[in-house]
């Protein structure tokens, strides 16, 4: 028979095992972030042999953004730079355009260019850091990146003096007073409300600004004077 004394040190080691195993019910990220959902429900049996983990905690203080780049953007760009390490250590910021069309507050950098052009899309791959302070950007999210280029002595003709065959984009030009169809290469610009003209024009062409839908190839044209 124990004494009352050993009565009371056993129920005290009973006491301190038992909150040494409620503790174990507590589990603590060793890192801030926001927690994924919770495949178990209340009173499952947890050990560290599951299948799966308990949940997930990501660190979202930072988000990053991948997006890609054609072969030919890309080489403009390292043609711009000189290399793609001095582009990713030149590179002007970058903008996020969130899905629901509103810019985010907040600027990025791209961190890391792909040095492997994938063979069916024909593109690479950039990841680009933003600071999310706020919380508002989340993970699987979707949105568009936009990357400044500055281009100097460039043409830029309005899109509604274009039209498309076969996905080729074509002006007007006028030649001896007639209309005559010309391929040229464009980049979009202001949402696609204006284009820059990389290949086809040069300065000095006259262009048709208005009724180019209306337009035959060799339709007469008079030049209206301002």
């Amino acid at each position: 028979m124990l004494t009352a004394k050993a009565q009371l040190a056993q129920a005290k080691a009973q006491e301190v095992s038992a909150r040494n195993n409620l503790s174990y019910t507590e589990v603590k990220s060793p890192s801030d972030g926001v927690i994924g959902t919770l495949p178990y429900r209340v009173g499952a049996l947890v050990s560290a042999g599951l299948p799966q983990p308990l949940t997930t905690v990501s660190d979202n203080s930072d988000m990053y953004v991948y997006f890609s780049m054609t072969e030919n953007q890309l080489l403009a760009l390292t043609r711009q730079y000189g290399s793609k390490a001095e582009a990713l250590k030149n590179m002007p910021e970058v903008e996020l355009q969130l899905n629901d069309k509103s810019m985010y507050g907040e600027k990025g950098r791209v961190e890391t260019i792909s040095g492997v052009v994938d063979r069916n899309t024909g593109t690479a791959s950039l990841r680009a850091v933003f600071p999310n302070k706020n919380g508002l950007l989340y993970s699987g999210t979707s949105g568009n990146v936009i990357l400044p280029v500055t281009m100097k002595g460039s043409l830029v003709i309005p899109q509604a003096t274009t039209f498309e065959i076969q996905d080729i984009t074509y002006v007007y030009k006028l030649v001896d007073g007639k209309a005559q169809s010309a391929p040229v290469s464009v980049t979009r610009v202001n949402g696609g409300q204006e284009y820059i003209v990389n290949d086809g024009l040069k300065e000095g062409d006259i262009i048709v600004a208005e009724g180019v839908g209306l337009l035959r190839e060799g339709t007469p044209v008079k030049v209206k004077q301002n």
